[in-house]
Parts: C-alpha cells; structure tokens; sequence
C-alpha cells in the first residue's frame, strides 16, 4: 500500500512537471470566469498579468501560450516581447480584429480562436434582441415593476415578428444559426454576403440570396449583422445604408460596435428614419455614460453577453486548451488564424 501511495505521488509530481506554463489577464468578471479556471488548471500552470508584470524577467522566458480573454492580455509589441518562449497566443471568441496576426506570426507565434462553439449563444442572443425590441419587453417589465402602475398603457404596443422580413447581413456560421431560428417564426429571410450560399443551404433555411445590400436594406422589417470586422466592415452601416431602411425595421448588431456608425444611427433613432436598434455591441464598451445612445427610448443594449451561458463559455476554454496544448506539443493547431 505504501509503494502504491508513492507511486501515485510520484505520477502527480512528474504530471504537475510536465505543465506548462500560460499568460491569463486574471480570474474574476474582467477575466477568466472562475467556473472555468478548473479547466484551465487541469492542464497548465497560470499566471496572471498583473503578477507577471511584478517580474517579467523572471517569468517571461516560462510562459509559452497566451490565452486571451475579453481582450486581455493584449497582444502589445511590448508584452510580446517579453514572452521569448511563447508559441501561441489563443483568442477566446471567434473576432480577431484586435490582434495583429502578420506582426504575431513574425515573431514564431501562432495565432487561434474558437469558432464554431460560440456559434448557437450569439444566434440566440440576436434572437433574443430582437423579440425583445419587437415586443417591447424591458419597457413592460419596467412598468410590471413600477410601484405606481396602477393599469398597463395601450401604448404599450410592439410589431409582429411573425411573418416578417429579416434581413442577414454575413450568412456565415452564426448568420446560418440565425435564419434556422428564424425559420421558426415563419420569417421571410434574405442574406446579403461576400459569397452565395449552396441551393441546398438556402432551401433549407428558405433564404434567399440579396447581392445588393441595398436591396436587403429596403425590404427587411429586421436587420441582424453577424459579420466579422474588418477594413471593409467598418462603418458598413452609416447614414446611406440607414436611409435604406424602413422606417420600421430594426436594427440589431451581434457582431463589433464598428460595424455601424453610432454618430449616424443616433441620428436616425431620433429622427425616425428606422423604428428601433438592439446592440450586443458598441465603440467602446462600455459607451461613456453620456453617450447619447444610452438616453434614446427606442434603443436596446447589452453588454457584449452573446456569448455569455456556462455551457458556451466552458466550450470556448476547452477549444483554447486544445489549440494551446497543440501549440506547445509542436502538433498543427485545430483552428489556427492564417493570414491570408
């Protein structure tokens, strides 16, 4: 029984040895949820930013994966350059606009993410967002709660969702998992994107395929954005792309805050050039607290939560394990970011 407890002991020692070691921004509600951090420790010894700036020097040369969490720790020339050893810096989510992938991949260093898993809580997010708007459900919670209702206002009224026209802009992965929910709702679904959709694919969600934004733009009672930021994105919807728009249609936004000019659609909120816009995203997040898209009635935020279920969140940290652990093995990377 002895040798047998030694035996174990020993096992443990040399698997805690073989651990390696990876760079966090820290655990709590501007880091790695603490639900996860199990995960994370099962296979690699951490250290948190904050504790590694106290001595970099001293723990640079151990660190050799990076895990990126809300943005944190940034991918900066000057942290990077004390990390000598690091082989891959993993993105938790699937938008890397923030990282400078050619400049990471000169210095040796992997880039990758975690597609896919994230894919049925943003969907369901932009589902979210826009049932909520339609029916007006904060504005009925609100007077719900108030201690001086007293009887609920008959203007208290939304718009059908039911057989309306939802337009898709970016009928990738999410985009996809957005018209099958919509489906259920016998949505009239069109999609604008860089490239058609199979028949088969179309058929099975009843898209049809819009190569003109504007076309999308006019017809569409609700427009969801799913696309990824780049220099072609930014500002895709500003002040032209809105006046497209009826002035019923909604607005919603599960992609980057950039992605709209927030000048412009607080513009046309006001003036009524569309009905309303719901957001999961903004530049920056959060908004300064005067930021005048916080006062307007017909706005629904949130903040940056697409992503945010136990179950999603917990298949996002075994991706980047996956892809760390494959980093440090010298092994291909199952969802490595190429430049292209």
């Amino acid at each position: 029984m002895v040798r047998i407890f030694l035996n174990v002991c020993l096992s443990q020692q040399v698997m805690a040895e073989d651990k390696q070691w990876v760079l966090i921004s820290e655990v709590g509600d501007e880091g790695f949820h603490e639900d996860v951090v199990d995960i994370l420790k099962q296979h690699f010894h951490l250290i948190c930013l904050k504790e590694f700036l106290k001595n970099p020097v001293l723990h640079g040369p151990k660190i050799q994966a990076m895990l990126m969490w809300n943005y944190s720790p940034a991918a900066e020339p000057s942290l990077l350059s004390c990390l000598p050893s690091l082989k891959v810096v993993v993105n938790g989510g699937v938008g890397i606009d923030h990282l400078d992938v050619p400049y990471i991949n000169s210095l040796g260093v992997k880039v990758a993410n975690t597609p896919g898993v994230v894919s049925d809580a943003t969907a369901d997010m932009a589902m979210a967002l826009l049932l909520a708007s339609a029916r007006m459900v904060v504005e009925g919670h609100l007077i719900s709660v108030d201690s001086k209702t007293t009887h609920v206002p008959q203007s208290l009224m939304g718009v059908e969702v039911t057989g309306s026209t939802l337009g898709i802009i970016g009928m990738g992965h999410i985009g996809y998992k957005v018209a099958q929910r919509s489906k259920g709702f016998n949505m009239r679904i069109l999609y604008h994107n860089r490239n058609r959709r199979s028949v088969e694919d179309e058929q099975a969600v009843g898209a049809s395929y819009c190569e003109k934004l504007d076309d999308l733009l006019n017809e569409s009672d609700f427009v969801v954005l799913v696309v990824n930021l780049t220099p072609e994105t930014t500002g895709l919807i500003s002040h032209r792309e809105l006046s497209l728009m009826k002035p019923t249609a909604t607005l919603i936004n599960v992609s980057r805050g950039l992605v709209v000019d927030q000048d412009a659609l607080v513009k046309a909120l006001k003036s009524g050039t569309i009905r309303a816009a719901a957001l999961d995203v903004t530049h920056p997040e959060p908004l300064p607290r005067d930021h005048p898209l916080l006062s307007l009635p017909n706005v629904l935020i949130t903040p940056h939560t697409g992503t945010n279920t136990h179950a999603t969140i917990r298949k996002m940290v075994h991706l980047m394990v996956d892809n760390a652990l494959a980093a440090v093995k010298g092994l291909p990377l199952p969802n490595e970011v190429k430049t292209k």
